[in-house]
């Protein structure tokens, strides 16, 4: 049995410690924010950092779910994600799957408008004005439609539809199965590694966005959560806010406790979603960037 030398031990141990460390500094404004929001106002104020409360209280979270801002901003949210999400998968791979053909005609010549896509964009003015002459103003496909469709994602994608093997379209074919049918019942499921990495990719693009809600949506009850998140961050700061969409009990700034349970409560759903597709996370990367 090969035994390790000292030199191999010490390396490994410092390693050990600088990487305990270093997951420690990750997590501590997680359990920071946690902390906070089962804490009560005094203590807060008291200490102003606080990773262990003296004494815990749920008054925060009690206090946003009994106004109907927060939900209704986290039912939009879930809404928007979730219907989003389909859109841009569905979209991404009809336009991925001819494209990974090499008998489709232009085929070179619209990936590099693709290409040209992730380099160069009109701009927040064209963009808004494309979006108002399609009548999207104050709806919710002015945060989908305008995104459909990631140059990143659609490349990823395009790459692995590419790896597959052209043996089991050419049996599909032959038993009598078109290109829209090999896409359902073939391509797609052998393809849920990376389709599982770009769920989460728009997923979490979506449940983060909200500088597009800010510009397109002017009714406050169609704000997503991290809408609602910023006006109450701003609030507490004591900046100026629009204040359209809060009622009565807002109008004192919000308690720094109130501020980290919205947190809690706009983070907290996307996280439980990542383990479920960790597994498939790395792989369907990889597998998706192997070729160009």
């Amino acid at each position: 049995m090969h035994r390790m030398s000292i030199g191999s031990r010490l390396f490994d141990a410092v390693n050990l410690i600088f990487l305990t460390c270093f997951a420690l500094i990750t997590v501590l404004p997680f359990v920071y924010v946690i902390a906070g929001s089962f804490t009560t106002t005094t203590e807060l104020l008291k200490k102003g950092f606080v990773l262990i409360p003296t004494v815990y209280s749920l008054e925060a979270y009690h206090y946003i779910f009994s106004t109907p801002i927060i939900i209704r901003s986290l039912l939009n949210t879930i809404y928007i994600t979730l219907l989003g999400t389909f859109l841009n998968l569905v979209f991404t791979s009809l336009m991925a799957y001819p494209l990974a053909r090499k008998a489709l005609f232009m085929r070179r010549g619209i990936m590099l408008m693709v290409i040209f896509s992730m380099l160069f964009s009109g701009g927040m003015i064209p963009s808004f004005l494309v979006v108002k002459e399609l009548h999207l103003i104050n709806t919710y496909w002015a945060l989908m439609i305008p995104g459909l469709i990631s140059a990143f994602n659609l490349i990823i994608l395009k790459n692995f539809f590419q790896e597959l093997p052209d043996g089991i379209e050419e049996s599909a074919k032959i038993d009598g199965c078109n290109d829209l049918g090999i896409l359902l019942r073939i391509v797609l499921p052998l393809s849920m590694p990376v389709i599982a990495t770009l769920t989460l990719f728009y997923a979490v693009g979506h449940w983060n966005s909200f500088f597009s809600a800010i510009i397109y949506l002017n009714q406050s009850d169609k704000w997503p959560i991290q809408v609602i998140l910023r006006q109450i961050v701003i609030m507490s700061e004591g900046g100026l806010f629009d204040s359209s969409g809060f009622g009565p009990e807002y109008v004192t700034p919000p308690s720094q406790s109130i501020k980290m349970a919205v947190i809690v409560v706009a983070t907290a759903p996307i996280l439980v979603v990542y383990p479920f597709l960790q597994k498939h996370f790395a792989k369907g990367v990889l597998l998706g960037s192997v070729k160009g």
